[in-house]
């Protein structure tokens, strides 16, 4: 049976202060009308049950999550007692599914992503739902349409749509002249970081090629009968800590045989930091991308100005090549070509 588990445990720092640890990017309503969680959950609601749709996340986003989200059962919101990276986290969060679901075919999202074809992202999970069936571990490879460096890529021998093809291995953020030479060669595609499997096929898969991750999930599986949120959490904590701090892809997805990866083209956006505006929103008359405030501009054009809603207005002069995020207690001004610096100011906190 279809369950799906939403990574919903980031904080989104890349977008401070607009995105905090309380209240990170994938609640916030700056790209739409509706959160980026919110998107999320009604864009696969129409292909599984409602209560089979479970959320990992923290203790301290879980208030905020449960307001979001509301119609979310308590059973099904995961709270993860620390953070080991997606391995553990996708570990963990499937387990606590199979004590809920028989069997379940597992759909791995995350929480924070932009998709604009909505149908055709259902219909390829519904391809991938076919090939998990078959032992497989799937994962959705996006069709670049530049050479982006900020990604990482999945190698194959062709990249037609929608058509399932084994991975040929998957490949660290390129320079810009490795990027181009994988658009160029038709044959790589953006690593979207969505996976699809069976739950027995991911178990086989850590116990083959993560032993501390297979054997700390069995020690868990015996301690958790039904989840009780923050009880649970605290309850297995101690030996949560013992899962190494590994990415699914060292742990997994780089050394499994059985990758399948399908080409998607559904308009995908990570919406990874700030410059992520210019690629979602036209810049008005004056050469600006302006979200949720008013803007005076006077000899200022190609800046990003984004605001939470609870200020009136902005107003530049003699401003260029800038982000200017405005909350009720933080500003930041930053030249756009350092917006992958914003953690410093975090650290300095």
């Amino acid at each position: 049976m279809l369950a799906v588990l939403i990574m919903a445990g980031g904080s989104g720092e890349r977008f401070w202060p607009l995105s905090t640890k309380k209240k990170p990017k994938q609640l916030l309503k700056i790209f739409n009308e509706k959160s980026l969680i919110r998107l999320t959950y009604e864009r696969i609601l129409p292909l599984v049950d409602k209560d089979n749709i479970f959320i990992a996340t923290n203790e301290i986003q879980q208030e905020a999550l449960k307001n979001e989200l509301p119609e979310v059962l308590d059973s099904r919101i995961i709270i993860e007692p620390g953070f080991r990276d997606t391995a553990s986290a996708i570990a963990y969060g499937s387990m606590m599914i199979s004590k809920y679901v028989a069997n379940p075919t597992i759909v791995v999202l995350a929480s924070d992503h932009l998709i604009t074809d909505e149908d055709e992202f259902r219909k390829v999970i519904t391809i991938a739902e076919g090939e998990a069936l078959k032992n497989n571990i799937v994962t959705l490879g996006i069709k670049p349409t530049y050479p982006e460096t900020g990604y990482g890529y999945i190698e194959t021998a062709k990249a037609d749509l929608n058509v399932a093809v084994k991975s040929l291995g998957f490949k660290e953020k390129p320079n810009l002249e490795i990027a181009t030479e994988y658009f160029k060669s038709g044959r790589y595609l953006w690593n979207s970081g969505m996976f699809i499997f069976n739950y027995s096929t991911i178990l086989e898969a850590l116990k083959m090629y993560s032993s501390n991750h297979y054997n700390t999930l069995l020690k868990l599986a015996e301690m958790v009968k039904e989840n009780d949120g923050v009880k649970t959490a605290e309850a297995v904590r101690d030996t949560f800590m013992c899962f190494e701090k590994k990415s699914i892809d060292f742990a997994v997805m780089e050394k499994a045989q059985n990758i399948v990866v399908i080409p998607s083209s559904f308009g995908w956006d990570d919406v990874g930091n700030y410059l992520a505006f210019e690629e979602l929103f036209e810049k008005n008359s004056d050469g600006n991308v302006v979200r949720n405030v008013n803007c005076i501009s006077i000899d200022s054009n190609n800046n990003i100005i984004v605001s939470d809603s609870k200020v009136q207005r902005v107003s530049l002069l003699g401003v260029h090549d800038m982000i200017v995020a405005v909350t009720k207690n933080d500003i930041l001004v930053c030249a756009k070509n350092k917006n992958q610096e914003i953690k410093k100011i975090i650290a300095k906190l």
